[in-house]
């Protein structure tokens, strides 16, 4: 597996692995020890990016993920998250970037993974009620702690990264970003070149979309967060199958499938893009990694852009609720 390295010197694999999917978002899935299973046959097949949060599940994920890794902690790169607040049920309340909070998240955290650092800890979503200087400079007093090495955000505005990096230097920043969400190109990814930070594309395969493997008859199992998406009801999922098209007549040229080129496409954006698709199932993953050895030339990156900014994707990508609480 190539390496690729973020902001602040983080050097990783080309590719991660998110694991959100494992403990929520997708229905019921695999088993712990068949999660726990897969999670170690990517370190083996050269993944040392993995990425998981205090909110998936929540908590659960953090656990299964320290649980698998744990054997190879030392041979790993291990990304988690802070930003929510919790009632005693364990049921996510709202917002909380308080510096007392986040120092207990990244305690409780540490438990959890089965590790005494966190290698990147980003704020999941930019609290309004708290100076996000206050926010770095907790981080930063548990840098110096030594229980974090680097500083991440996730979703946040380009100035908002701007005042946080003044305080700790950010490593990643990490947002949504594939072939059918483009926003980081306006000021993300020119902010990222400017100051030396990674991005981490989450959703990098559209949740699923761009696999080629969705279509407006798909059925989609109770508990999948996919219903609650305006992206993906029928009438969207069928106008936007264009962009399926498109994937289809490149991915056919390069003797690849439609998920390695929108990774491929996502790869050939920045040397220091790392995206983070996630999967249940060994041969997704395989076939994942597989996007890092696919070579897209300049012609077919023109013509990729070129055919997508004729695109109009339709559809919200979170619900109005969700989409509030990004880019600010």
């Amino acid at each position: 597996m190539q390496t690729r390295t973020l902001g602040q010197d983080l050097t990783v694999s080309a590719i991660g692995f998110g694991a959100m999917g494992m403990s929520q978002s997708y229905g019921p899935g695999p088993d712990r020890d068949a999660n726990i299973a897969l999670l170690r046959a990517a370190v083996e097949r050269g993944v040392t990016f993995f990425d998981t949060a205090e909110v998936y599940g929540p908590f659960v994920n953090e656990e299964l993920v320290g649980e698998a890794l744990q054997p190879v902690r030392d041979q790993v790169v291990i990304a988690t998250k802070f930003g929510f607040a919790f009632d005693a049920d364990g049921k996510q309340t709202g917002l909380s970037s308080r510096p007392e909070h986040i120092k207990q998240v990244a305690d409780a955290s540490l438990k959890r993974l089965r590790t005494d650092h966190i290698d990147l800890f980003y704020q999941h979503r930019v609290n309004p009620d708290v100076p996000i200087e206050d926010v770095a400079g907790a981080v930063k007093e548990l840098i110096e702690a030594g229980k974090v090495t680097h500083f991440g955000m996730s979703e946040a505005a380009a100035a908002t990264v701007r005042r946080a990096h003044a305080v700790q230097p950010v490593t990643a920043v990490q947002n949504e970003y594939s072939l059918w969400w483009k926003r980081p190109e306006a000021e993300i990814l020119p902010m990222c070149d400017e100051l030396g930070i990674g991005l981490v594309p989450y959703s990098p395969l559209g949740k699923g979309f761009l696999t080629g493997t969705i279509n407006p008859d798909t059925a989609f199992t109770p508990g999948d967060i996919r219903t609650t998406i305006p992206r993906f009801e029928a009438d969207a999922r069928q106008a936007n199958q264009a962009l399926l098209d498109l994937l289809t007549t490149i991915a056919a040229r390069k003797n690849a499938t439609l998920a390695q080129i929108a990774l491929a496409w996502l790869l050939a954006q920045r040397p220091w893009i790392v995206p983070i698709p996630g999967t249940r199932r060994l041969e997704r993953l395989e076939e994942n990694l597989g996007a890092a050895d696919v070579q897209l030339t300049a012609d077919d990156l023109t013509e990729i852009d070129t055919a997508t900014a004729k695109i109009a994707i339709q559809g919200g990508r979170y619900s109005e609720a969700a989409e509030r609480m990004t880019n600010r």
